[in-house]
């Protein structure tokens, strides 16, 4: 049984996430959309660490808290002036991501019924260690995943060289 204040916590980081989310993109300052991205992030981590997944937690915090959002400031600070705003959206576009948004959240629904239904009869999972994860994450064999991780980091390193390359031509 879960205890009240764990259910508590819960929804109180869920709030964070949702409020947090719907800020990145409403915004339209483009520093202040990646600060509101940061804080959606911790609190992605604090869910994380509240079901005891603490590497994933730390993972979270360190790549993507720590990594990716600076590369993210990095970029907006080389790229434009940070406290231009965005042009405010047209209406037909707005109706149109509107539309898109509902369609994504009804298939993201059904996506989550249909995954819970279907493993609602399946033993549990064996337990993960560490060794494990790592083997996953370095391997190079089938289901291992060395070569994503190696082309991402290519990706973003041609991301920070374009940054360089258009802060040098002003």
């Amino acid at each position: 049984m879960e205890s009240v204040g764990s259910i508590i916590l819960y929804f109180v980081i869920a709030v964070a996430i949702v409020v947090f989310s719907v800020l990145t993109v409403t915004t339209r300052k483009i520093l202040r959309s990646a600060t509101y991205l940061l804080f959606t992030l911790f609190a992605t981590a604090a869910l994380y660490f509240s079901l005891d997944y603490e590497f994933l937690g730390a993972v979270q915090i360190a790549v993507y808290a720590g990594g990716i959002v600076v590369l993210f400031v990095f970029s907006i600070l080389l790229t434009s002036k940070p406290g231009d705003k965005s042009e405010k959206l047209a209406s037909k576009k707005r109706v149109l991501g509107l539309f898109a948004a509902l369609a994504m959240l009804v298939v993201s629904g059904y996506a989550l019924v249909s995954r819970c239904c279907m493993f609602a009869g399946k033993p549990a999972m064996e337990a993960l260690t560490m060794h494990k994860v790592g083997e996953t994450l370095m391997g190079t064999g089938e289901g291992e995943y060395l070569l994503p991780f190696e082309a991402i980091s290519v990706l973003l390193l041609a991301c920070i060289i374009g940054g360089v390359v258009v802060a040098r031509k002003r």
